[in-house]
This record gives C-alpha cells, sequence and structure tokens, in this order.
C-alpha cells in the first residue's frame, strides 16, 4: 500500500459548495441507492450525534466516513458508518487515516466501544477494519424497514 504524501483530516462544521460537489461524487461510489441531498447533508454536520470526517490529499477531498456516537443506559457507544474513499485514491491508505481519526474522536470523547458493519464482499475494506483493531463479532444483524407510504 502506498502511502499519499499527506492526507489531511477534517471535522465537517459547515457547508460549502466544495463539500457538497465531493459528497455528491462520493455518494454513488458508496452506494447505487444513494441519492444526494443537500439537506440531509446539512442534518447530519449540524446533529449532535453525527461527526462527518472528509480526508483530502493535495486539496481535493477523497474521502469521509460519518462517526454516530449515543448514550445508553451500559455507556456511550459509538458507529462508523458511510466510510467511502473515491476510487482514485484507493490503496493509499486514505481510508485508514480516516478510520483512525474517528476512533480517536471516539477514545476522546469516552465511547466505550465502537462498531461498524461492512458487506462480506468488501475484502479490502475488511482488512482495513481489521487493521485498525476492529474484531468480527458472532452477531446477527437485523434491520427494520417502514412500509412505503401509499
Amino acid at each position: 500500500m502506498t502511502q499519499p504524501a499527506t492526507v489531511d483530516i477534517e471535522v465537517v462544521e459547515r457547508i460549502d459548495d466544495s463539500l457538497l460537489a465531493a459528497v455528491e461524487r462520493l455518494l454513488p461510489q458508496l452506494s447505487r441507492s444513494a441519492a444526494f441531498d443537500e439537506q440531509t447533508i446539512a442534518w447530519v454536520v449540524q446533529h449532535e450525534a453525527c461527526t462527518l470526517f472528509t480526508a483530502s490529499v493535495d486539496g481535493t477531498v477523497v474521502g469521509a466516513l460519518t462517526l454516530v456516537m449515543y448514550p445508553l443506559p451500559t455507556g456511550l457507544r459509538a458507529h462508523v458508518d458511510d466510510v467511502v474513499v473515491d476510487e482514485s485514491a484507493r490503496g493509499h491508505g486514505v481510508g485508514e487515516v480516516l478510520v483512525r481519526a474517528a476512533l480517536a474522536r471516539a477514545t476522546e470523547v469516552g465511547a466505550r466501544t465502537v462498531d461498524l458493519t461492512s458487506r462480506p464482499s468488501r475484502e479490502s475494506a475488511i482488512r482495513l477494519y481489521e487493521r485498525c483493531g476492529f474484531v468480527r463479532r458472532d452477531s446477527t444483524l437485523f434491520r427494520w424497514t417502514p412500509p412505503a407510504a401509499g
């Protein structure tokens, strides 16, 4: 794995045209069904439970990650979601720098655990998460989707 010259990590605190363009470019690489919505991005950035990180190389945003932290009776927990690195920047350590920044933030605020999920087909992402210290759990993921309105 070749490291880029410098990966700059930023916690997004305000939305500008550059960020919106980057999210619009990255989102389809994360999910074919994801629809770009400026209002949703604003909601994520403003939400107290969410921290949106971006990774830039030479001034261009090439990756993003959302860290969600929430208090439970058993302690503060965190979840890493929507990790995406631009196809042109994959394999150069950008994802690892992003994940480690999120883990540092979670540690800093006292999260007891940080979870994430990944499809089994995303083998390189799984190797990345394991390099960062994540351990596979014997668990079953359940998902409920509300019925379509109509």
